[in-house]
């Protein structure tokens, strides 16, 4: 009966929740099962499927596809497949081949392994009792998939990853400011729709830069293990698709850009989720669209999911910026005048919530209001909120409706997630230190000779291959690019007084650490070697021309608060996406032309979490461009104060204008003025319109609160440490009290193989309860309901047979001995695709039944707890003599419990239909109204909301129960042994 055949029906061992499955082919080298129910598909090796045939015997009832049943007499088999025989409800004989069994069919494991004299041990049938109690409570928790993550319980990050991960297929663009935590955001989306099953395999898409920093935080913080894939990794793959290699594919967008072979591989697998970091190195024009933006368009048509992330949305103009909104939904931003037309109305739509604030007030007011709103339940909100007979706690409420109402149906905030710093609040201040130095004979030559004579400055062009202004700013890059010149036969970095300026500002600072960040890749390699040759210092240096590994190992050794260096010398790459948050001394050893990358660089220090004020130390020679380009920042647009998001647009429009200024002390000073002239406006502008829109709706406080609320529930929860320490005990792992809150856990010789983070042999890790302990120590993880280890132990036992049967004997002096009793536990079962999450509405949820040996129900009247307490275990020899002894009375009691658990469905199942129609059809209605304002709700996620719903409400409707585990409990006199 193990051999393979079409046709033949088996179940997955490790995955009983999909189903009974049919073979649909087989060689000798894989067999190929299709789980109807679920609507999944599994090929196994031949040779060690993890699959169980599925054989009845006489007396089993059985349901065909077509729902009826039949009581199995005798059965027949002929080519690897058998026939069942017996009677219908109609008492009529009937043959039913096992292609025909219906797929929903349920299997009595615990049944036949109890019948068979197969018994567990009793802390096991507890254990996975309370097993399905926690998975119950937990899978119904809102903060479901947050909770678990290492991370501070920081609102706007909460918000923002409940608000997507709730939807089906999210698309959304994450435009946090530096330092917000994007990354984060990013991965606790990730991580809810892997724990629901919303997602199953992902595309991580990072620059070449930050693919070992996503590797490490997805570990560190999410538990989250990814195959970084790149062309070394795929040519061992040889012809197979190295997209395949694993669920979760880490890869760097310099290479597969590059790459058309393995972009054709890559968009030829099923993904469901697609991540891109840094989106604004999309190249997108009229013109030209670039490698990148075009590999991520085609990726974009065929995942459903995608977010992207950028700190700077609009860092290469409002056009580029929407061809971005243009891959999250095509059909929405389809036109460039369109969206610029919508974003001139926000204005009126950010006054029109300011006013709500000031109502009942002036007619003017509740005209502003109604000027932007077309709803008849917006118009009964505003009714409310200005009548006079309204009550204050009425009006609060009819505010606050309204204002979630104005936010939903206007602006891109269902597409674009922006919070800035002032509106998050909490950020350190910046402050700004300047030294003026007196430029080396070499540079001040130049700069001479530039003011006397206009076409020198063509001739430096084409001496030097430079361009305009890089040739000015940085003169260190000018020098280098004029080594033919007998003048320039030293080293630039032995003539710059800004070397011996860094030494000095390096010996004021102590042990501090400092990072210095230069435009130049050059720069950054000679400014490392000066600090060592002239000041005896290691100062490793982090430049593009670095590999992966020797750029992770120059960050490691300036982050090792013990051992580690002083300072890092990066170039302009070391401005993006890195986190120096452990930082606060800044060295710009010079200044990057955009004021993006300005903003980037300061960035990488100013970040949540960062405790200390920013200290940015900027050398500049007197009279110089450099200076110049210094003061345009600081006088035209407080860049150093604050990050305002306008960088974009300022030098868009002024751009041109500094470049000719920089020898010109009298343009400059005009130059200054009228970016300071358009920078306050256009800020003004921002905050009343769109920026003010995309803040309001990308943190909803009350939202967020909850969200904490329920995860401090879980982090809480005083079953959690109970439920652990009694699985680590059962599963063999050793737990040693290190002090602090913190133990270590080992393997120990007898523990269950396969468990993560444990492996025989090897140490193990350290753990902790507390989050804030996790948060402090990168060596310590954080143990919770979400925890690989955790959810292991509780998968193992749900989806497989330990503890499902156990006997035990019960002594208790108003008992007589020789008595029966059968303690069952049903379990629900609802055959779903994963990526509906039934268990947020209907979890496996536990029906138990208490028999005594005439059938009677004690259920209500002894508890699980209270009994499990009294029992006694017994040898599983006398165990299974029993178990003979006693078939046929077992055999009554296991029917007479079927009928009782059965009478408790009807209401589990009825809750929980109410509990998804309260869910969908409120947000169903929500989405509906909003996509009658708001064109940025998708049809067809209105059309995967219904489907979905119309989906759960059938699956629901089905369920059944099984039986999950039973107990057969025998009474013996007090005197006994």
């Amino acid at each position: 009966m193990s051999d393979f055949s079409p046709g033949q029906r088996w179940i997955s061992d490790g995955e009983a929740e999909l189903g009974l499955g049919t073979i649909l082919n087989c060689d000798n080298r894989s067999v190929t099962v299709l789980f109807g129910a679920s609507q999944e598909t599994r090929t196994y090796s031949s040779r060690q499927a993890p699959l169980t045939r599925v054989v009845f015997g006489s007396g089993d009832r059985i349901q065909s596809t077509d729902g009826w049943h039949l009581i199995v007499d005798d059965s027949k088999e002929a080519n690897g497949l058998i026939t069942y025989i017996g009677e219908n409800e109609q008492g009529e004989l009937c043959e039913l081949p096992e292609a025909k069994l219906a797929d929903t069919m349920q299997f009595d494991q615990a049944r036949d392994r109890l019948l068979t004299g197969q018994v567990d041990r009793n802390d096991w049938f507890d254990l996975r009792f309370r097993t399905l109690h926690h998975h119950h409570r937990v899978e119904q928790n809102p903060a479901l998939g947050l909770a678990g993550p290492r991370v501070d319980l920081i609102p706007h990050q909460l918000y923002i990853a409940d608000e997507v991960a709730r939807r089906p297929s999210p698309r959304v663009l994450l435009a946090d400011e530096v330092g917000l935590g994007k990354t984060i955001e990013a991965g606790l989306i990730l991580h809810r729709l892997l724990l629901t099953g919303r997602a199953e395999r992902a595309l991580i898409l990072v620059p070449a830069s930050l693919t070992h920093q996503w590797l490490v935080e997805l570990l560190r913080r999410f538990s989250l293990e990814v195959t970084l894939l790149d062309e070394q990794q795929s040519l061992a793959h040889g012809d197979a698709n190295p997209f395949e290699a694993g669920q979760l594919i880490l890869a760097s967008q310099d290479w597969l850009f590059a790459d058309p072979h393995r972009q054709a591989q890559a968009e030829a697998c099923d993904w469901d989720l697609l991540i891109v970091d840094e989106a604004h190195h999309l190249e997108w024009s009229e013109e030209r669209v670039g490698p990148g933006y075009a590999c991520v368009e085609r990726l974009a048509g065929s995942v459903p999911g995608i977010l992207l992330l950028t700190a700077t949305p609009e860092q290469m103009g409002q056009e580029s910026h929407f061809t971005r909104l243009r891959l999250l939904d095509p059909d929405r931003y389809h036109s460039l005048a369109d969206f610029q037309e919508e974003e001139r109305h926000y204005i009126e739509v950010a006054e029109a919530i300011d006013a709500l604030e000031r109502l009942p007030g002036q007619e003017e007011d509740r005209q502003r209001v109604a000027a932007v709103i077309h709803e008849a339940d917006s118009q009964a909100l505003l009714d409310t909120l200005a009548s006079s007979e309204s009550d204050a706690a009425q009006r609060d409420a009819a505010r606050d409706q309204l204002r979630d109402q104005l936010l939903d149906r206007h602006g891109t905030g269902r597409v674009m997630f922006r919070n800035s710093r002032r509106h998050v609040g909490g950020f350190p201040e910046r402050r700004l230190h300047v030294d003026h130095l007196e430029p080396p004979a070499a540079y001040r030559r130049v700069l001479r000779r530039l003011s006397r004579d206009e076409d020198y400055l063509d001739e430096l062009l084409i001496e030097s291959g430079l361009d305009h202004p890089e040739v000015l700013v940085y003169l260190d890059t000018m020098y280098r690019a004029l080594a033919n010149d007998p003048l320039n036969a030293e080293p630039w970095w032995q003539i710059d007084p800004r070397v011996t300026w860094l030494l000095e500002r390096l010996t004021e600072l102590g042990d501090d650490k400092v990072l210095v960040i230069a435009h130049d890749r050059e720069t950054a390699i000679g400014l490392s070697e000066g600090l060592r040759v002239l000041g005896g210092m290691h100062a490793p240096v982090f430049h593009e021309g670095l590999s992966l590994v020797e750029r992770d190992r120059a960050a490691a050794a300036f982050a090792d608060e013990e051992e580690g260096c002083q300072v890092l010398v990066c170039s302009e790459i070391g401005s993006e996406g890195r986190n120096f948050q452990f930082c606060h001394h800044l060295v710009m050893f010079d200044l990057p032309l955009h004021p993006d990358q300005l903003e980037q660089r300061i960035g990488r220090l100013d970040r949540i979490g960062q405790r200390h004020p920013i200290e940015m130390h900027v050398p500049v020679f007197t009279d110089s461009p450099g200076e110049r380009l210094l003061r345009w920042y600081r006088d035209g647009m407080d860049a150093f104060s604050a990050p305002h998001g306008l960088g974009s647009d300022i030098y868009a429009a002024f751009g041109d204008a500094l470049a000719d200024a920089l020898l010109d002390e009298e343009a400059l000073e005009e130059v200054i003025d009228e970016t300071r002239s358009f920078f306050e406006s256009r800020l003004a502008e921002r905050d009343a319109g769109r920026n003010r829109l995309l803040e309001l709706n990308a943190c909803r406080h009350e939202r967020a609160e909850a969200v904490i609320s329920s995860i401090h529930e879980l982090d809480t929860d005083r079953a959690l440490r109970r439920y652990i320490d009694q699985a680590l005990d059962i599963f063999g792992v050793d737990s040693q009290d290190l002090g602090g809150d913190i133990q270590l856990l080992q393997p120990s010789p007898q523990m269950l193989d396969g468990l993560p983070g444990l492996v025989k042999g090897e140490e193990g890790f350290s753990a902790t309860f507390s989050r804030e302990r996790a948060l402090a120590r990168d060596d310590v993880q954080h143990l919770s309901w979400e925890h690989p280890l955790t959810r292991e132990m509780m998968a193992r036992i749900l989806e497989g047979s330990m503890g499902n049967t156990a006997l035990a004997l019960l002594k208790h002096p108003s008992i007589p001995g020789g008595r029966l009793m059968a303690e069952l536990v049903f379990r629900t079962h609802c055959p779903a695709p994963k990526r509906l999450h039934l268990n947020r509405f209907l979890p496996p949820t536990a029906v138990r039944v208490l028999l005594d040996e005439s059938g009677a129900n004690l259920t209500d009247k002894i508890s699980f707890s209270g009994l499990s307490k009294n029992l006694n275990k017994v040898k599983k020899a006398v165990a299974r003599d029993l178990i003979k002894s006693r078939h046929d009375q077992l055999r009554e009691l296991l029917d007479r419990a079927e009928t009782e658990a059965e009478r408790e469905l009807p209401s589990i199942v009825e809750a929980a239909q109410d509990r998804m129609r309260t869910a969908l059809d409120a947000e169903l209605a929500r989405l509906e109204a909003l996509a009658r304002r708001n064109p940025s709700v998708r049809e067809d996620e209105l059309t995967a909301l219904r489907d979905e719903r119309a989906t759960l409400d059938a699956a629901i409707e089905g369920t059944r129960l099984r039986l999950d585990a039973v107990r057969v409990i025998v009474t013996v006199d007090e005197d006994s042994r």
